[in-house]
């Protein structure tokens, strides 16, 4: 990572969005026509007021409950729909988070849609809508032989970590409640230790600095608290903001999208209800002009590959948070980008987490994505929950190939853990079904062929709950280990395991993998 030239400075509630984007009025009248004709009519104000900003929400992707208690609530405030003038002055924070929010209309002033008109879209989503979903999770077997489970003597209580990255036989672990950044030795001893603000997310490293993303609040937010900062590795150097006034920013990559030779920065700004995915470009001088890619909330991940193979570097992202798919920035020159959809999913998903790997070994990367975010309202299992594979036909088009069932995914790491010459996957859930299977907060799916996998997990995997992981070779005898990091946080209904996390404080876990490397190959990066 190059070094920049710097001028000095001094888990989310997501909601259908419903706009009214290329609506048409309906011919027919909904106070006079007969149920059936309701129904008919429902449906198609719901295409035209809630397909405009993002894939077309089926009834059947949640419970009727669900939309009856929660999403249809909240999609009638995005209508100017509230039962009394106090509700909707609550959905506004305070200072200028709530005043961004209000200027931007996320909230009308005033119905944007007639009475009967939403009536007749709710009756269509109640009546289609079924009583409860269905979700099988196959077997996990409580036993993991391949990895040893070791544990810091550090406590943090409550645990809060946010940041869970391996490097070159160190261990790096963000804690937003203590508010620092932890360096460890691959023995779990504690290196160093700096003072951050909340929510350290998102690390790159060089020889020359430590390059941290700090999400300025974990609570879901529209004000502007993030930041960018560089930690010098030097002693005798002092920490420096690069970008702050940030919208919860939880993904930086550094690149030079302009090719003049000057790192600059891409950020995606995950926000609450503002947000976006922007290019920070360097100047001379070491300041940063910003770019906007997409000003939407929900971006979540970013990464730079020439997807055209014109020599000009893209752009290639996952949004949560509404209009949630992969979306693809292509470099235009000059500064402009054109945005082309790569895969779209429904707004109840919860995209939680993408990779870019050659899963099928033909050459070209292929798409690793989770949908698991599951906090929006009482957590819902939800069968199209879990792990996907995207393979990639040589010419960005995507077809799914795998998927495997994991309530609550939050991340898929695909390597060849066990050095048999196939791609297994280690993979954390933030919201597993904690009434009947809790242990599935860590699975490891070990390659059988034919896309089947064997799951298992290690006996202690309910020790934290486990929001953060990475992957690497942290003691470096040639085999892949892993890092779970636990973020304390309210299990519904409760269980007892929120105050069992809290007052065991163990903010990570270490999987030390115990296979022998029989050729001393390098296991496949996952990065």
């Amino acid at each position: 990572m190059a070094t920049f030239k710097w001028r000095h400075y001094a888990l989310v509630s997501i909601v259908f969005y419903c706009w009214l984007v290329g609506c048409q009025s309906v011919s027919e009248t909904v106070s006079e026509a007969t149920p059936a004709d309701t129904l008919s009519v429902g449906y198609t104000l719901s295409q035209q007021y809630c397909a405009g900003c993002h894939l077309y929400p089926e009834p059947d992707l949640l419970p009727r409950d669900t939309w009856q208690t929660y999403v249809l609530p909240r999609m009638g405030y995005r209508l100017g729909i509230f039962p009394n003038d106090s509700i909707r002055s609550s959905l506004f924070e305070s200072g200028i988070g709530g005043e961004r929010v209000e200027q931007a209309g996320i909230y009308p002033e005033q119905p944007v849609i007639e009475p009967e008109k939403w009536e007749a879209i709710q009756s269509y989503y109640l009546t289609h809508a079924p009583e409860s979903l269905s979700v099988e999770v196959p077997e996990i077997r409580p036993e993991l032989p391949q990895f040893v489970t070791r544990f810091p003597s550090i406590r943090l209580s409550p645990p809060s970590t946010t940041l869970a990255k391996i490097h070159q036989q160190q261990l790096f672990v963000g804690d937003a409640n203590s508010k620092r950044l932890y360096q460890f030795y691959s023995d779990l001893n504690l290196q160093k230790a700096a003072n951050v603000k909340e929510g350290g997310v998102s690390l790159e490293i060089s020889a020359e600095q430590l390059l941290l993303t700090v999400m300025g609040s974990f609570s879901p937010t529209d004000h502007p608290k993030g930041l960018v900062m560089a930690l010098p590795r030097l002693t005798t150097e002092s920490p420096m903001v690069l970008l702050d006034n940030l919208q919860r920013p939880v993904h930086t990559t550094v690149t030079d999208l302009n090719q003049d030779g000057l790192p600059d920065l891409l950020v995606c700004e995950f926000g609450k209800w503002l947000g976006g995915l922007y290019y920070y470009q360097q100047q001379i001088d070491g300041g940063f002009q910003q770019i906007t890619l997409r000003q939407q909330p929900g971006a979540t991940a970013a990464y730079v590959r020439d997807i055209n193979q014109d020599g000009l570097s893209d752009v290639i992202a996952l949004f949560g948070q509404g209009d949630e798919g992969i979306f693809a920035y292509i470099n235009q020159g000059e500064d402009e980008f054109q945005e082309q959809a790569i895969l779209r999913f429904p707004s109840s998903y919860g995209s939680s987490s993408m990779l870019l790997i050659d899963v099928d070994e033909d050459g070209d990367e292929d798409i690793v994505y989770t949908a698991g975010d599951n906090a929006d309202y009482p957590p819902v299992l939800k069968p199209y929950h879990g792990i996907y594979y995207f393979t990639n036909d040589g010419n960005y088009q995507f077809e799914q190939s795998l998927f495997y069932p994991l309530p609550g995914a939050y991340r898929a790491l695909p390597a060849d853990y066990d050095q048999d010459g196939d791609l297994d996957i280690a993979a954390i859930s933030f919201f597993p079904d904690y009434q009947t299977t809790p242990q599935a907060g860590f699975v490891y799916l070990q390659n059988q062929g034919d896309n089947s996998f064997s799951a298992s997990t290690f006996k202690e995997s309910m020790a934290g709950r486990w929001l953060v992981m990475d992957a690497g070779d942290l003691n470096g005898d040639g085999d892949v280990d892993l890092v779970l990091g636990s973020l304390s946080f309210e299990v519904v209904p409760p269980t007892g395991l929120l105050n069992q996390w809290v007052k065991q404080g163990i903010p990570f876990v270490v999987l030390d993998n115990q296979t022998i490397s029989l050729d001393g190959s390098k296991p496949l990066s996952i990065h």
